[in-house]
């Protein structure tokens, strides 16, 4: 075994998650309900490491985790560490660096990162993605403007959005 990731399960406004940790940083963070099926995805991601439940130890992660599901526009002070290719990484970046309350299309990403016509492709990192909101998948949109499809939930990605934009209003008015 190369590493530990430790994990443990927390209950939010938008329903219950699971959240992994290396020790550089949250590997995981996703909606998922406690049971065997969300810990076998852990393991079989993260193969060469021991996986192991530490609810005590992650208990503040948890705590701060349940808090930017409540208030998606607040940074928890966390790092994170995802685990991805270099075209996931990079997406992943771009996606941090867009406002809370904001939205932005497929195409601008792919744009934004030098392959305009890669919008496909950006869609699917999203998808790729398993550190729920802090890697703000959330706010990526169609180039409409129109909402589309969240690993998590249509309606979990509509609450989400929702709550920042009324933070961001209330913060202009």
């Amino acid at each position: 075994m190369s590493s530990t990731i430790r994990y443990a399960f927390g209950e939010s406004s938008l329903g219950a998650f699971i959240a992994a940790t290396s020790d550089r940083g949250l590997v995981a963070f996703e909606f998922a309900e406690p049971g065997p099926s969300p810990v076998r995805a852990l393991q079989d991601r993260f193969a060469d490491s021991q996986v192991v439940e530490d609810m005590a130890g992650l208990a503040a992660t948890i705590g701060k985790l349940a808090e930017v599901i409540a208030h998606p526009d607040r940074d928890p002070g966390l790092a994170i560490d995802p685990r991805g290719t270099d075209h996931e990484l990079r997406v992943w970046e771009a996606l941090r660096r867009i406002p809370a309350g904001r939205t932005v299309s497929y195409g601008a990403i792919a744009a934004g990162l030098g392959a305009p016509r890669e919008a496909r492709e950006v869609a699917e990192a999203c998808a790729a993605n398993s550190i729920a909101i802090l890697i703000p998948c959330h706010r990526v949109v169609k180039k409409d403007g129109s909402l589309s499809g969240y690993r998590w939930g249509f309606k979990r990605k509509r609450e989400l959005i929702a709550r920042e934009q009324t933070v961001q209003a209330f913060q202009l008015a």
